[in-house]
């Protein structure tokens, strides 16, 4: 099997259009779309009586036949929104594997999965395989050999079934990506990657994310053919992102970003200053305080980059000091802070700023230090973003908890990558397996060409560090170490 990426020369370069929910769509009944009785059928037994804004949205670009990437969060529909356009695109008379979802988790795989069967359980004899990690390879070998009509797997199960011939996808027509932005976080881009250039040329590609990273974009360029995109403005609310303006002195104002934090005890701050020199001076001030802090700016090599940004999206690190340029393209799930430490002149850029935290469900704190020379500013930005700014002071902070904010998780570096073969489930499983840890206490798993970081709880960062040394990866020893400890 070739690993090369598939010819693109009829696909034209991925040019999204912006699709909203339609107002005669949502909440209009299933029975408008070109679905099969039999499945309207099903709809109606199963009781979903009118769809979702992102059902209304996605599935008549779906059904006529378009690549897709919408951005939708758990609990949104989207599972019925993909799954009624592979059972549509689907021939139950030919078995052979004509559709398939690349989930991040086995639990979401096992979830999707029983949606899809729940769907087709009017249609005859139409066969669902789950294909992931944590099981026996045998089984599910034997199963693929009496043939599956759609598959739903995680990456790395998947890619061991292609590399070991047990599933072809040469009839594959729908290929769906399920909580893509959860997969890449994982580390799982080149697996993708990999599985998409094993698919047919000609197919229908249905990306679904909550958020849209740079890694998204790539992926759609490389695979998607015209894909139309739906984005919903349910993603992102400004009401659940709550602003406070706090009154201070110059000269107060880097120890201030320790008063609030030690106030509101967020886990992940992102804390915006003007200048790169700034930044350096409250990663010092930080550290003095007991902070875990680290610092973007533009004078750093892409490699020290990328390990203080892997560092912080795992959790391991408190407080993200960073410039407007630095930040540029940051998305970070799970934020809960926000701190404007200068207050920028440009209110767009205001806007940008505090919109990386109250993601999706999630609610944030945009924090602002204001001194008096920044109050026009201030007066600019509530113009217009049309606020009525909330002034605090800091005397109102004093007294709080005054504990160490310790950040829950603690990233291992392990000398080895893509290029030594190592991918995610590897170090999943040595972390589970033989060094007897649970899936919760793990978290975020990035393998880079050379270097491997995974995230731990911290109170076993040491004895994983201790037992991933004494162990093997790939059959090979190799070097760990905590990073920021």
């Amino acid at each position: 099997m070739s690993e090369s990426t598939p010819p693109q020369a009829d696909a034209a370069a991925p040019d999204p259009t912006t699709a909203a929910p339609g107002p005669t769509l949502v909440g209009r009944p299933f029975g408008e779309l070109p679905l099969s009785p039999a499945l309207l059928a099903t709809l109606e037994q199963l009781e979903y009586r009118t769809m979702t804004p992102i059902q209304a949205a996605s599935l008549p670009l779906a059904l006529a036949g378009h690549d897709l990437i919408a951005q939708a969060k758990t609990g949104s529909g989207k599972t019925a929104a993909f799954a009624l356009t592979l059972l549509t695109n689907l021939n139950p008379r030919r078995f052979a594997v004509q559709a398939m979802v690349l989930c991040p988790t086995r639990e979401l795989a096992d979830q999707v999965t029983q949606e899809i069967r729940r769907l087709a359980r009017a249609a005859d004899n139409i066969k669902i395989l789950a294909l992931c990690g944590g099981t026996t390879m045998r089984p599910q070998r034997a199963s693929l050999e009496h043939g599956a009509h759609i598959v739903v797997g995680t990456p790395g199960r998947i890619m061991d079934h292609l590399d070991r011939g047990s599933l072809r996808l040469d009839a594959l027509n729908t290929l769906v990506l399920d909580e893509a932005d959860r997969m890449l976080d994982m580390g799982f881009y080149d697996d993708i990657a990999f599985v998409a250039s094993q698919c047919p040329v000609r197919r229908q590609t249905l990306l679904f994310s909550a958020t849209y990273p740079e890694g998204i974009e790539r992926l759609a360029q490389q695979f998607l053919r015209n894909p139309q995109q739906v984005k919903l403005a349910e993603q992102h609310e400004g009401s659940k992102i709550r602003q406070r303006f706090y009154e201070i002195k110059h000269d107060e104002r880097l120890q201030a970003v320790g008063t609030l934090l030690k106030h509101y005890r967020p886990v992940s701050t992102l804390a915006f200053c003007n200048t790169k020199q700034q930044c350096r001076d409250l990663v010092e001030v930080l550290h003095k305080q007991g902070f875990h802090a680290l610092t973007l700016h533009g004078d750093l090599e892409q490699r020290e980059r990328d390990q203080m940004l892997i560092q912080f999206a795992n959790r391991s690190c408190s407080v993200l000091v960073a410039t407007d340029v630095a930040a540029r393209g940051l998305d970070i799930a799970q934020l809960e802070a926000v701190i404007n430490v200068d207050v920028t002149p440009d209110p767009e850029v205001h806007i940008h700023r505090i919109g990386r935290t109250g993601r999706a469900d999630e609610d944030g704190w945009a924090l602002t230090l204001c001194s008096p020379a920044d109050k026009r500013r201030v007066a600019t930005i509530a113009q217009v973003t049309g606020i009525e700014p909330e002034w605090h002071g800091l005397g109102s902070l004093q007294g709080g908890d005054e504990s160490p904010l310790v950040p829950p998780m603690v990233t291992l570096q392990i000398l080895g990558g893509r290029k030594d073969k190592i991918r995610p489930g590897d170090v999943l499983g040595a972390l589970t397996g033989e060094a007897g840890f649970t899936r919760e206490q793990v978290g975020k798993i990035t393998v880079t060409d050379q270097t491997t970081y995974v995230a731990v709880v911290r109170d076993i960062a040491r004895e994983a560090v201790r037992r991933l040394s004494a162990g093997r990866l790939k059959g090979k020893p190799v070097k760990v170490r905590a990073l920021g400890d």
